[in-house]
């Protein structure tokens, strides 16, 4: 079963700045609430060390990403692999008239049983400490 999910928000900033939060893999990584750690592996590899709350599964999960396409100052696109998950995401920015448009797109792939729903029910709010944390980094 796949879970995606599409948020959009928008940051009081111009669009090299959050460019320069959402670029920055770690940054990414870091507000995401299942991310126990983190570790840079290439140039546009990383690996997250991930602790799901779901039954059945006593133990960290190693997922390997890596950003397959960068646009710079506009887009991102990661994949992160694993036994447990695959996780496909998305960052999209716009100049809007306010600052700037951040679209979000991230579907996980779960393989094993509870990771879906964990997903399902979690994911938007994942999202939600993304956007926290961008305005934190940006003293918004």
């Amino acid at each position: 079963m796949t879970v995606s999910v599409e948020r959009v928000f928008e940051i009081a900033a111009p669009p090299d700045a959050v460019w320069a939060v959402i670029a920055d893999p770690e940054k990414r990584a870091r507000p995401i609430s299942v991310v126990e750690g983190f570790e840079t592996t290439g140039d546009r590899t990383a690996v997250w060390h991930v602790s799901l709350p779901i039954p059945r599964l006593n133990r960290t999960v190693r997922v390997e990403t890596e950003d397959i396409e960068i646009d710079e100052p506009e887009y991102v696109r990661f994949v992160g692999r694993s036994k447990a998950m695959d996780v496909r995401g998305e960052h999209t920015l716009e100049a809007s008239g306010s600052g700037t448009r951040v679209t979000n797109r991230f579907t996980v792939d779960g393989r094993f049983p509870g990771v879906e729903r964990y997903f399902k029910r979690k994911l938007d709010g994942e999202l939600a400490n993304l956007e926290a944390s961008i305005n934190e980094e940006l003293e918004l």
